[in-house]
């Protein structure tokens, strides 16, 4: 959804989206709540959005679904305030700092950003997932496994030796 800029009124601009972007792990049409407030060439957004992502946990291989309440609190500036070819050092007060070109401002862009900043590395279904037998594949959330792990890196061997002294 494309905001114009000159279009938001100086009370601000309450509104509540809900939007299918494409983006992988996202299984629900994302739903979200902002509040857009115009401070001379400032855009200001604040809200929440709400999805749910889809993920395969590293440990387990199961897929598992999780629900999302994303926080999103922006500052947009124009780019004409960048100068061009000077280089400036990001401080963490200017995280929530992003810039718009012309007179729209693009939300969708915004709700897509937000969702992938909390897409987790390695997700994992549970914090205590014990994953899957490397031999046999034995889920061991589930099941156990007769398995011996006796086979050891054969580059160690001179270390055990030590070990037995």
């Amino acid at each position: 959804m494309k905001i114009r800029i000159p279009d938001i009124p100086k009370e601000g601009l309450d509104l509540e989206l809900e939007e299918a972007i494409e983006i992988e792990n996202v299984s629900t049409p994302i739903r979200a709540r902002v509040r857009i407030e115009k401070l001379g060439t400032e855009v200001l957004v604040k809200g929440n959005l709400k999805t749910q992502l889809k993920f395969q946990c590293s440990r387990c291989l199961k897929d598992f679904h999780r629900d999302y309440s994303i926080p999103v609190n922006v500052v947009y500036h124009p780019v004409e305030e960048l100068k061009e070819g000077e280089y400036h050092e990001v401080t963490s007060e200017e995280l929530d700092t992003d810039f718009y070109t012309g007179e729209e401002l693009d939300l969708s862009s915004l709700l897509k950003e937000q969702i992938m900043l909390v897409i987790p590395m390695k997700p994992l279904c549970s914090e205590l997932c014990k994953g899957i037998c490397q031999v046999c594949g034995t889920d061991l959330n589930v099941d156990t496994c007769a398995c011996s792990f006796k086979k050891a890196d054969p580059r160690f061997e001179g270390l055990k030796k030590l070990l037995n002294q």
